[in-house]
């Protein structure tokens, strides 16, 4: 077997490991992962030629394909070439999707870059203290004793400086008037 028939070729093995991720082997569809994610993403990727929407294609790929594994038949036919049509198909969803919301999602998407663009500004305005607080709270969702313990801090403590730092927000965040 050549290097290319290697990398492009159907994984050896690849029946046996298909049979065993349908009997509910996870380590089994790993394997198949490991050994597809990439062309599937570079053949996603060069019909959507953006990044992020390559990779949400690819990790849908992939969950219809774990969904759908009991209906996959190999009768000769690789596994790859069905992991193909599951990418084909999200492919032009995604096509159906984007051209529908045009104009609206890329409005949006400049909208929410400038909206990100000050928060990170008005959050430099806050001390130390109060950054942490306030990405621990409403960034990764930790209640005021898991932060207080994280901090090494008093609950109240952490409350003082959460009010402090939203007073700070508020005022950095609020619309200018002429």
């Amino acid at each position: 077997m050549s290097a290319k028939e290697a990398v492009n070729g159907p994984l050896p093995g690849e029946e046996k490991l298909v049979r065993r991720v349908q009997q509910g082997d996870a380590g089994a569809f790993r394997s198949l992962y490991d050994a597809y994610a990439g062309r599937i993403y570079r053949y996603v990727f060069f019909r959507v030629t953006d990044d992020a929407a390559a990779q949400d294609i690819t990790a849908q790929t992939f969950l219809k394909a774990w969904d759908r594994l009991d209906s996959f038949e190999s009768s000769g036919a690789p596994f790859a070439g069905w992991l193909y049509r599951i990418a084909h198909s999200a492919i032009i969803d995604h096509g159906r999707v984007t051209k529908a919301q045009g104009p609206v999602v890329e409005r949006m998407g400049m909208e929410l870059e400038l909206e990100t663009l000050r928060l990170r500004t008005a959050l430099q305005k806050l001390t130390g203290d109060q950054q942490e607080v306030i990405i621990l709270k409403f960034m990764l969702g930790l209640d005021t004793p898991g932060i207080a313990l994280h901090l090494g801090k008093e609950p109240r403590a952490v409350q003082a400086l959460q009010m402090h730092a939203l007073q700070i927000l508020a005022r950095s965040l609020q619309p200018e008037t002429e």
